[in-house]
Formats: C-alpha cells, sequence, structure tokens
C-alpha cells in the first residue's frame, strides 16, 4: 500500500537543492569542484579592485574572472555573445556570481584597468603550475622554448587593399620615370610603410608568415610540454628597460629584420623570465636558426647557465669565404698558403655582438694614401676575397660555444630533442585560435595585451584542472571533458 509523505519545509528545500544540483552542467561542477578561484586572485588584485572606486563593486572580482576565462574555454568569440550567454544561462550566471550581467564596457574596462593585475595572476599560475609539469614529464618540463609572434590589430593598415595601393604607386612612379630594373617597387612599398598603426603607435608593423601585417608583438615561453611559462610584450616600457633592442627598419629584407629583432629580444626576455621565477632552473634552450649568433650561446650557455642549447645553424652566419686555416701557434694563416700567418691588427670589435675578438689582416696588405685618406690595400696576386684590402678574418674566444652548445649536432640526440621545438608555434596557434587571441575587433593595445594574458591563464587553469581530477592528458585542452 502506497504511503503518502508529510510535506514539509525542509524536504521542499531538500528537493529544490537536489534539482538545481542536478541541473547544472557537469562541466561547470566540475570547475566548482576543483578550481578555488580565491587563492588564485593575488591579495594586490583584489586590493586594486575595491579600491579603483572606494565604494562596494556592483559585480564580484571572480565573476568578471570565470566569466573571461570561461569565454575561451568555449571559445566564445565576442563579449557580445558572452553576455547573451550569462543573461540566458541562469547556471553560469549563478556559477560566476552575478546577480546582473555587467554590460560589454564593463569587461572592456575591467581588462584595461587591471592589466598589471592580470599578469600577477599569470605568474603565480606558473609558480602553481610548474611542480605538476615537473611531475608528469621530468624532462620535457625543463625545457625552454623560445618564439615570437603578434595580435594583428583591427587597423587600417592591416587591411591587405593598404598594401596593394602602395606597391602599385611604386609601379606606376617606375613606369612613369622609366627607372630601370634595379628599383625593386616591393623594397620600396616594404621602406614606404610607416613603423607603426596610425590609430595605435603600439601596435608595429611586422613580417609574418609571408605577409605584411601591422600586430602587438609578444614573445613566448613554453615547456617541452607546450604549456605557456612566461608571456613577454615587446611595447615601450619593455623596450625602454633595453634599449638594446632594435625594432626599427634596418635593411631591405623584413625576413632579416624580424630574425634580428628575436635575437636582440631572448635575453632580456629570459632573464627577466628567471629572476621572477626563481624555483625554475634552466636546462635545456630550443630555438630556431635565427638565435645562431656567439652573442646568444655566450649569454645562454654562461651568463644564464643553460646545460645544453639547441639551436640549428644559420646560413646566413656562414662567411661566404673558405675559413682561415690555425697553425699550431693559434695564429690563421692565408687560405691559399697554410705557411702565411695573418697580421694582428688590435682587440677590439666593431661588430654588433660587441663579444671580445681578436681581428687578422690579410699578411700582404699595406696601408697606403689615397684621396688623402690612409686606406688598406693588398698586393696579392691571387687574393681570396673581392675587397681592395683583402681577407679579414676575427677570432672569437667564445666561438667554441657556438660549435659545441653543450651538444653536437646531427646526432640522435639532436634530432630527438629538436623535434620539440614546434610545440611553441603549436601553442601560439592554439592561443591565436582556440583561446580566442586573434580576430578580435579591438585596436587597443591594452586590450590586445590582457586577451594574451587572459589566454596563458586558461590554459594553466586547465593545467591544475587536469592535475586535479587525475586527467593528465586534458593538460593543453579541455574539450573532450566538455563534450562529455
Amino acid at each position: 500500500m502506497f504511503r503518502s509523505k508529510q510535506l514539509s519545509l525542509s524536504y521542499i528545500y531538500a528537493d529544490c537543492l537536489d534539482a538545481f544540483d542536478g541541473d547544472k552542467p557537469k562541466f561547470l561542477s566540475l570547475l566548482e569542484q576543483n578550481i578555488d578561484i580565491d587563492s588564485l586572485i593575488p591579495l594586490s588584485f583584489r586590493r586594486n579592485f575595491h579600491a579603483w572606486t572606494g565604494r562596494p563593486r556592483e559585480h564580484p572580482l571572480t565573476g568578471f574572472i570565470w566569466a573571461l576565462i570561461i569565454q575561451r574555454i568555449f571559445s566564445i568569440p565576442t563579449d557580445s555573445l558572452l553576455i547573451i550567454f550569462l543573461r540566458f544561462s541562469k547556471e553560469l550566471r549563478e556559477f560566476c556570481g552575478f546577480t546582473k550581467v555587467p554590460d560589454a564596457s564593463k569587461f572592456t574596462r575591467f581588462k584595461q584597468k587591471f592589466l598589471p593585475d592580470f599578469k600577477d595572476m599569470f605568474d603565480r599560475l606558473v609558480d602553481i603550475t610548474e611542480p605538476i609539469c615537473t611531475e608528469i614529464d621530468p624532462k620535457l618540463a625543463a625545457m625552454t622554448i623560445f618564439d615570437t609572434s603578434g595580435i594583428e590589430a583591427y587597423v587600417t593598415e592591416n587591411n591587405p587593399k593598404y598594401a596593394d595601393s602602395l606597391i602599385r604607386s611604386m609601379k606606376a612612379w617606375k613606369e612613369a620615370k622609366g627607372l630601370s630594373d634595379s628599383f625593386d617597387p616591393y623594397k620600396a612599398a616594404y621602406a614606404a610603410m610607416p613603423s607603426c598603426a596610425a590609430s595605435e603607435p603600439a601596435v608595429k608593423q611586422l613580417y609574418i608568415n609571408g605577409h605584411f601585417c601591422y600586430v602587438y608583438k609578444f614573445g613566448m615561453i613554453t615547456n617541452g610540454m607546450g604549456i605557456v611559462r612566461d608571456i613577454a610584450f615587446y611595447d615601450e616600457k619593455f623596450l625602454a628597460a633595453h634599449p638594446e633592442i632594435e625594432v626599427g627598419k634596418k635593411s631591405d629584407s623584413p625576413d632579416e629584420d624580424k630574425s634580428l629583432g628575436d635575437s636582440k629580444a631572448l635575453i632580456p626576455t629570459l632573464s627577466g623570465f628567471f629572476a621572477r621565477h626563481p624555483q625554475i632552473h634552466p636546462d635545456v634552450f630550443l630555438g630556431d636558426s635565427a638565435f645562431d649568433t656567439i652573442d646568444i650561446y655566450a649569454g645562454l650557455l654562461k651568463d644564464l647557465e643553460f646545460n645544453k642549447a639547441f639551436i640549428p645553424l644559420n646560413a646566413r652566419s656562414d662567411s661566404k669565404y673558405p675559413d682561415c686555416i690555425i697553425d699550431e701557434l693559434g695564429r690563421p694563416c692565408c687560405p691559399k698558403n697554410p705557411k702565411l700567418p695573418m697580421k694582428r691588427e688590435g682587440s677590439k670589435s666593431h661588430l654588433r655582438c660587441g663579444r671580445p675578438s681578436m681581428k687578422f689582416v690579410c699578411p700582404k696588405m699595406k696601408w697606403v694614401t689615397e684621396d688623402g685618406k690612409p686606406k688598406r690595400r693588398t698586393s696579392c696576386e691571387e687574393p681570396c676575397t673581392d675587397s681592395p684590402c683583402g681577407r679579414m678574418f676575427y677570432v672569437y674566444p667564445e666561438k667554441d660555444l657556438r660549435t659545441f652548445p653543450g651538444t653536437v649536432r646531427g646526432t640522435d640526440e639532436w634530432d630527438a630533442a629538436y623535434k620539440v621545438r614546434t610545440i611553441a608555434e603549436r601553442t601560439i596557434c592554439h592561443f591565436k585560435d582556440s583561446l580566442l587571441v586573434s580576430d578580435r575587433k579591438t585596436r587597443n593595445a591594452q586590450t590586445l595585451h590582457a586577451d594574451l594574458l587572459l589566454a596563458g591563464i586558461t590554459q594553466l587553469v586547465t593545467v591544475s584542472l587536469a592535475d586535479k581530477i587525475n586527467r593528465r592528458q586534458y593538460i593543453r585542452s579541455l574539450r573532450p571533458l566538455i563534450a562529455a
């Protein structure tokens, strides 16, 4: 016989609570149970957030942060669409702690006003996730990979018609003036392009993946697992602190300009990273051929104390002339006559690297006076160079670091380790595509900066969640959990 149960307020409340918990999406429950967002927010962030207006906030700090993280986890492309989700999803709104959904301007101001606090939160998450990465794979976690890229801004200069109009103008100028083929309209168009966007000076010109664009340039450090460790922004503040980094045009080759800019940014970026995270110790560095300079090998292996540096040789760094032979006394000799030592001419180097070097000149070179000026001239009948002053050769005491950077090129160890380097490029692509860094309709540098930091925070929250639920195969992406 069926017996009725007497209703009471406690039973009604319990039934409503069960219904609410059962109706909550599984993924939100997973985040709520395993991620304590309050413990991830630095105290300084809280103080700055509540001290900005001098009165109680209408929307909670954790609500803004959770909403922006979930936007990137679910790849919600615009803030407007995120607001629609919040308005029509009671569960999502209550999870974030919003009693009233903020408008789009509040999200934008939040990202711009608290940009330094996002950086502090990101650094805190790097320290939290470092032991997790080391426990999962110590070898890959000990790798340091660096690469640069840029966030394309929503500016006029990024319209393809902008570059096309410049090229057409240069071609028309060449035809109108009857210039010879030595005039390259493409090089002229490159030289005529402004170095920064007119609407935002922080958005600089760059040559990426075979095309010109105006971007907010950044450098990213990852480990061998593809987990971001640091994001450096090459804005005016960073460049003012490191005047040795040149960003202006220096040649007719945009590829060459980018390589030189990347190599100048490497050591300052790594130095700042290890200074902020002393518990992370450098071990193995992986980079592309843009970093193949004596100065960088010395900085990596001596100053930063890396054990190995996996950098392929750059053909542009090699001499087009045959190497000089070194005799038993350590002197370079004429390439065509090993018994004829070259003449020493000073020890001070005027090269860009600034590293100590010893300069040697052609043994048949003499100083002569031409047009009232002293000039070098060689009397060699079979010169090994086209220069009228003969061959010059520099001996670098630190050149062996480039030859033997803690490992040997071409070995199985080299091939196996260097394959890992591409994980940094895949991480940048993941940030741009899945975590919504690119294709944002914004030209403000602070907003672009905040979007990239939020992408980094989202990835590190992913690592923490995957570790908490013992599903470490999902440290790079939570999409399988969302689908389940």
